[in-house]
């Protein structure tokens, strides 16, 4: 297998991994909570907007999930994903140091780092963003793209 397959299989599994996250994220924000219930938790939080904030949330990760582990507008899913976790960052978790069982950012961190490389690097070969968009595997196949 060569160095591009071994770097879209990566991708992929990247995708899949924090796509499945984000999903279970989204989904707790909708059925476990309510978004009721997670606005009047991000209103506790001092989060700006709690309602639209909780919407915002929900849909973004619910929906950007599935985008991530589908490839599909991968670099859209990875920057509003990403500006999630750095609300969520600044908002809620900077301030309790870096463990996750201190409420600490050490999750919101790793999420926000991997939306953003998906969203610079794109969804890689094995997604629908290839099958959709042929200019972009074009220009990802070109020599020019490997230099």
């Amino acid at each position: 297998m060569n160095k591009t397959a071994l770097r879209d299989l990566a991708v992929l599994a990247t995708r899949v991994a924090i796509g499945i996250i984000f999903v279970a994220h989204g989904w707790q924000k909708f059925t476990e909570w309510g978004l009721s219930g997670t606005a009047d938790a991000f209103a506790e939080m001092g989060i700006p907007l709690p309602t639209a904030s909780a919407w915002f949330a929900a849909v973004v990760e619910l929906a950007g999930g599935v985008a991530l582990i589908a490839g599909l507008a991968v670099p859209v899913a990875g920057a509003l994903l990403t500006l999630t976790m750095a609300g969520a960052f600044a908002f809620v978790h900077a301030g309790n140091g870096v463990f996750v069982t201190a409420n600490g950012f050490e999750l919101v961190l790793a999420l926000g780092a991997a939306s953003l490389l998906l969203a610079a690097v794109g969804a890689g070969r094995y997604s629908l963003d290839r099958l959709i968009a042929p200019k972009l595997r074009r220009e990802a196949t070109s020599p020019a793209a490997h230099q």
